[in-house]
């Protein structure tokens, strides 16, 4: 891709890897998230569990998932000689807000998946512009056009939170705190949203699968 691509990006492979792997997680648990209780519709029409576990340990899932592939970012790293420093505690931060962020936003499409039929193919065309947003092969903040790409890199929040993170892991930058702070709020804010929607309708669902 370095040659491809034309980048003199510093640590171009695990830029693209490690922006990949935080991707691929939220992108895989927000699609399941739609079809979650009608794909289970045997545990939810017969067993009573809070819904959004079916979310949640789909989630682990691909935690651990995630925790193998994060395995193999280490030995990138070690073999291309990236130094780590203090700001590697950025990385954590980020990943425990995508965390939640994957959480709030999948319970919520959870809810109206059960009801709307063709919610998966929106969000999946939607997840498919956020993709190309999100700059997993380029720095959305300094490639795109002033003031659209600096507009994008802190409204898109997974364009935020992959930036800072790739900017923690491999340049020894520190994210905007205030931005990290809102979009950790946010991202609690969206939790408590979506779980109480479940409690609140879960009853429902078992008419509609």
């Amino acid at each position: 891709f370095s040659n491809i691509l034309k980048s003199g990006k510093q640590y171009y492979i695990i830029f693209i890897y490690s922006a990949l792997l935080m991707w691929t997680f939220f992108n895989k648990n927000v699609i399941y998230s739609i079809k979650a209780i009608r794909m289970n519709k045997g545990i939810v029409t017969k067993v009573y569990v809070p819904k959004f576990i079916l979310l949640l340990s789909n989630m682990i899932l691909n935690g651990i998932k995630l925790g193998i592939s994060l395995l193999i970012l280490q030995i990138f790293m070690i073999f291309m000689r990236v130094p780590v420093n203090g700001t590697i505690i950025y990385v954590f931060l980020s990943y425990i807000i995508m965390f939640l962020l994957t959480f709030g936003c999948g319970t919520i499409f959870m809810h109206f998946g059960v009801f709307i039929d063709d919610l998966g193919y929106a969000i999946t065309i939607l997840l498919n512009m956020m993709f190309f947003l999100s700059g997993i092969f380029y720095d959305v903040e300094t490639t795109m056009a002033a003031p659209l790409g600096s507009i994008i890199a802190r409204v898109n929040p997974m364009a935020f939170l992959i930036n800072s993170m790739r900017n923690a892991l491999l340049y020894e930058t520190a994210p905007d705190l205030v931005l990290m702070g809102i979009w950790f709020v946010v991202s609690v804010i969206l939790c408590a949203i979506g779980v109480r929607i479940i409690y609140k309708y879960e009853n429902s669902y078992v008419k509609v699968v």
